[in-house]
């Protein structure tokens, strides 16, 4: 059995710190964006991911979509269905080959989607970017490459 190393305070208290802040930035952002708009996170990023993903009368494929949105593919059917009897997006079988679901934005989902936009970045920027400097957002950015490309500095071009 090998022994793992402890994290000392320092490392705990920055555990703690990046919890704090996830948990306290998502809750106002998410508040703002339910308030402005009536739709949940859940919803916008659902509508933002099937924009990015689609040209504005084409569809995406739900196991691409829950790749892109690192979602399981339950947890992506819920929120389809929430979202599909709210008449935001549509669902059918996928043309090419029959073997999956296609998602469409309908007309009120591509409205929505719109129309929160605005409002969700002046949140995003009250809550978050507007609250650092220069340097703390390069220094954040910088972290978030560190650890997506697992935990080795400067392994991204």
């Amino acid at each position: 059995m090998t022994h793992q190393p402890t994290p000392g305070r320092a490392a705990l208290d920055a555990w703690a710190a990046y919890r704090r802040l996830h948990l306290l930035v998502d809750a106002k952002i998410a508040r703002d964006l339910e308030r402005d708009s009536g739709l949940s996170m859940p919803d916008y990023e659902v509508l933002a991911a099937v924009t990015q993903l689609s040209g504005p009368e084409t569809c995406v494929r739900v196991r691409g979509l829950a790749t892109r949105m690192n979602w399981d593919h339950s947890r992506l059917s819920r929120q389809l269905g929430r979202m599909e009897r709210r008449g935001l997006i549509a669902r059918e079988s996928c043309d090419l080959d029959g073997r999956g679901d296609d998602v469409l934005l309908t007309e009120a989902g591509r409205r929505a989607y719109r129309e929160a936009t605005p409002a969700h970045l002046t949140s995003i920027d009250r809550h978050f970017t507007g609250a650092l400097s220069a340097g703390q957002l390069d220094a954040l950015t910088g972290i978030e490459q560190t650890l997506a490309d697992g935990g080795h500095p400067g392994s991204r071009p």
